[in-house]
């Protein structure tokens, strides 16, 4: 996975098939801006995803559904503009690929030529086949997305684990199938239970990407918010690990900040930039630099009478 300089090599497609092919796992991580994306290519992580979580994460909405190709479109041309190696995934939003053929590869189009990413990915199972197949059939490599769908979320009555039952479990596993067949390189598989997730793994031959759906995945996503408890009203989750706690620290530094400004301790003589000596008298119109400018009655005694 190095070159002859000893620089990772930028992951493709078939680099991740290949990861699934040899076992090793593939670690994803959701970021939405630049020092975000910084920091994950740099702890080594293979794919970035710029998800329509950002609507919760960054806009602090309750659901991703007031998140605009726009919005995608923004947050995926700075993390891709941010990194070499990670291979960019980007969602496309709710309602931006249920439409004609058309609408969709536009849509796609402007997400790839805009965005600069490297792939997008879809919700959904075989209602979403056509769309995946015209835009494999475009040079676009897509990742599905099934399990618990975000977009989906009225529908399926809510944040919960799918796939308990047998039928529920059957139907993620065609959908699987069908969106391979379809050409997706990649499926994100969100909050499905153990025993379907690693089912799905072992008959499909692309990589599944697992977020609540235990260990048996060919890799998994978080998001960097989750990872580093960024943020003060993230409420925890039983299949998030968190790794640092990262907000307090903010907080901490913030409030200290607030403090020092309050109580006039900051900024110090060292945070302080001065003028050489010789010219603070012209910034005063003053000869001597010691009072801020010279008495009103020598400056009126300077102005000739007729020009007061």
């Amino acid at each position: 996975m190095t070159d002859a300089a000893g620089s990772r090599k930028p992951l493709t497609t078939t680099r991740l098939r290949a990861m699934k092919g040899k076992g090793e796992p593939i670690t994803v991580i959701t970021a939405y801006d630049y020092p975000s994306a910084q920091l994950a290519e740099a702890a080594g992580a293979d794919v970035l995803l710029v998800g329509d979580s950002l609507g919760n994460v960054v806009q602090g909405r309750e659901t991703t559904l007031s998140v605009t190709l726009d919005h995608i479109i923004y947050h995926t041309e700075i993390v891709s503009r941010a990194v070499r190696t990670p291979f960019v995934v980007a969602d496309l939003p709710f309602a931006t690929y249920h439409g004609s053929v058309d609408a969709t590869l536009a849509n796609v189009a402007r997400v790839m030529r805009e965005g600069n990413a490297k792939g997008v990915k879809l919700e959904g199972g075989r209602d979403i086949v056509p769309a995946v197949k015209a835009a494999v059939a475009a040079g676009v490599p897509v990742m599905g997305h099934l399990g618990l769908t975000p977009q989906s979320v009225h529908v399926i009555g809510g944040y919960k684990v799918q796939g308990k039952q047998s039928a529920a479990a059957s139907k993620v596993l065609d959908d699987a199938l069908r969106l391979e067949d379809a050409g997706a390189f990649a499926l994100v598989l969100e909050l499905v239970t153990d025993e379907l997730a690693a089912a799905v793994t072992e008959r499909l031959s692309i990589p599944t990407i697992g977020i609540g759906s235990g260990p048996r995945c060919d890799g998994q996503v978080l998001v960097f918010h989750d990872i580093l408890q960024y943020g003060l009203d993230s409420a925890p989750k039983k299949f998030v690990k968190s790794y640092a706690d990262v907000g307090t620290i903010i907080r901490n530094a913030l409030a200290a900040y607030v403090g020092d400004v309050k109580n006039r301790s900051f900024p110090e003589e060292s945070h302080t930039f001065h003028m050489e000596e010789a010219t603070i008298p012209q910034l005063y119109g003053a000869s001597d630099p010691g009072v801020g400018g010279e008495p009103e009655e020598a400056r009126r005694e300077a102005v000739p009478a007729d020009k007061e």
